[in-house]
């Protein structure tokens, strides 16, 4: 397929994002991750306790993130590592750990803006959950989004109640929909965080979950398979009934990722298909593949079936 008649421009089989990144700021841009002490309503009582049965917090956590440590060291010590290797770089503040608009907004503000002093920060890209996310955030975050480049990126997870229930999720799809859709609403990115392959769900629900995401304002998708995590709930459920779990090959799993960008909406921009642990924290699967690697066979089967991004992408 001649690659002008992909929705992105170019010839890559899907609309990735190294890509759109680069053609977006000009120049080479890198997320800084930090860690400013969030807790989770999920686990502080507030909705829950225990946290998602999935999680743990630790599996990615640069080493430099220090809660010791201030913002402005952290994100310096993050530069110093990544520039190294590309000289003029630019920075993305990146809140990861945990649920980082979980506070109050006056200090949400004094966090944000300390990380937005740096030169060399762009931007901010805060990682929460859609449940913890309210107007007046928001509202300051669009006034943000005016001089820089904001990303909220939403653990969604799953599509299915029953399953953000069964996951001890804390919150339903329909609030998922409804920060999806106020982000959009104010120009501020955001960027949908899935798990493929959680307990209870199947192949057609994975599949039907890509047309119902095509359907609402995504800008970005980060999609990963399940990972079973040293010291989470969800490793104890497994060591106690492995038949219950269905942990993909890497094989089954670049198939299922091909089948879910053809239904994809073109115009989403993907971020990631997997992600990786560090392997003594991890239980399984245990691939050994790194993400380039994998990203690498998900585009040679995408030329082999002779497909893309949204080939059967249905607007509804």
């Amino acid at each position: 397929m001649d690659k002008k008649s992909f929705a992105w421009r170019h010839s890559r089989r899907y609309n990735d994002f190294p890509t759109y990144f680069k053609d977006k700021f000009k120049t080479r841009v890198q997320k800084v991750s930090v860690d400013a002490g969030f807790t989770c309503p999920n686990r502080d009582g507030s909705k829950g306790v225990g946290g998602c049965t999935y999680c743990n917090n630790k599996t990615f956590k640069p080493t430099y993130c220090n809660l010791e440590t201030s913002i402005a060291e952290q994100l310096q010590q993050g530069i110093n590592f990544f520039a190294r290797k590309y000289k003029g770089m630019r920075f993305l503040a990146y809140f990861q750990a945990y649920t980082n608009t979980y506070a109050p907004l006056e200090n949400l503000k004094l966090l944000y803006e300390e990380a937005l002093q740096h030169p060399k920060i762009i931007g901010l890209v805060i990682s929460t959950r859609p449940d913890c996310i309210d107007e007046k955030l928001l509202d300051y975050l669009e006034r943000l989004s005016e001089e820089y480049y904001i990303m909220l990126e939403l653990g969604v997870e799953s599509h299915l109640d029953s399953t953000l229930e069964s996951i001890n999720r804390g919150h339903s799809f329909a609030e998922s929909v409804w920060a999806l859709e106020q982000t959009s609403k104010r120009g501020i990115n955001n960027c949908a965080h899935l798990i493929l392959g959680l307990p209870g769900e199947d192949r057609e629900d994975w599949l039907n979950q890509a047309s119902v995401i095509s359907q609402l304002p995504v800008k970005n998708l980060k999609l990963h398979q399940l990972q079973i995590h040293k010291g989470t709930v969800l490793e104890d459920q497994f060591e106690k009934d492995k038949k219950t779990f269905h942990l993909f090959s890497a094989e089954e799993y670049i198939e299922l990722v091909v089948d879910y960008l053809e239904l994809l909406n073109p115009e989403i921009v993907v971020e990631r298909f997997i992600s990786q642990a560090p392997p003594e924290m991890l239980v399984a699967p245990k691939w050994g593949l790194k993400n380039f690697e994998f990203v690498a066979m998900v585009e040679k089967h995408l030329l082999e079936r002779d497909t893309w991004q949204g080939r059967l992408f249905s607007h509804g």
